[in-house]
């Protein structure tokens, strides 16, 4: 694993995934490694070696902290902000940068509404910090109910079982969690209702993007089904049905 740190010059972004307001990457990079992730553009950016593969590196962007201060400072009125969109920001290098941290306690202070997304457990170490947050919501990835499929679409990312947990742990401290499913796996419906329902405040859904990227890995597992719009539209009709039914 390579990790590099760089220096940024902005550290709010607007993007399409946060229409009403702002999306902030303290990473470029990503160290889960899933297989069908759509930020793999975002590899042409990066300062090391274009030829290493995304879910090998790591750039640090050290003093985006810093950068956001200045920018709240100079801006006349408060908005939201996703952390994070083309990266997790609670990935394992999180642990040792506290980057994600000090940005949500920057915008804490400031009164800006944050909007969280991740797979790790590492996203409870900030959860007195999270607490505090007037207006935020934690949102936890769990595409699959399946550790095994995790296994070989997401190979370095946290298991299953534990994102489920830490999906508990957050709603039980009261605050508003949510889940995405996303993209939809192969998966039992009604055992990942079954894991999740009571632990979500909402649940979210996206199908499987650019399938061209995994359809090989998927046939070789004879996951066929999966890469198609029925497949998608069925699994999500399916689990808002159970999450609707409050079963």
């Amino acid at each position: 694993m390579r990790i590099h740190e760089i220096q940024t010059k902005t550290a709010l972004v607007r993007s399409k995934l946060n229409p009403q307001g702002f999306v902030l990457n303290p990473y470029l990079g990503c160290t889960h490694g899933c297989r069908y992730c759509y930020a793999v553009f975002m590899r042409k950016y990066a300062h090391l070696n274009r030829h290493t593969r995304w879910g090998e590196f790591v750039e640090v962007k050290a003093n985006i902290a810093e950068v956001l201060h200045k920018e709240l400072t100079r801006k006349r009125k408060t908005s939201s902000v996703m952390l994070s969109s083309v990266c997790d920001p609670y990935q394992p290098v999180e642990g040792r940068y506290k980057l994600t941290q000090q940005c949500i306690a920057l915008l804490r202070e400031f009164g800006w509404a944050v909007r969280i997304l991740t797979r790790s457990p590492l996203v409870l170490r900030d959860l007195e910090l999270l607490r505090t947050t007037l207006d935020l919501t934690v949102g936890l990835s769990i595409p699959t109910d399946d550790d095994h499929i995790r296994r070989i679409t997401e190979p370095h990312a946290p298991p299953i079982a534990r994102r489920v947990d830490t999906l508990r742990q957050l709603h039980e401290a009261g605050i508003r969690t949510w889940v995405f499913v996303a993209p939809i796996l192969p998966m039992d419906p009604e055992r990942l209702h079954a894991m999740i329902h009571e632990h979500a405040d909402d649940v979210q859904f996206d199908a499987l993007n650019y399938r061209s990227q995994v359809a090989p890995l998927f046939r070789q597992h004879g996951w066929h089904d999966a890469l198609t719009d029925a497949y998608a539209e069925q699994t999500e009709s399916q689990l808002r049905r159970l999450l609707a039914a409050g079963q």
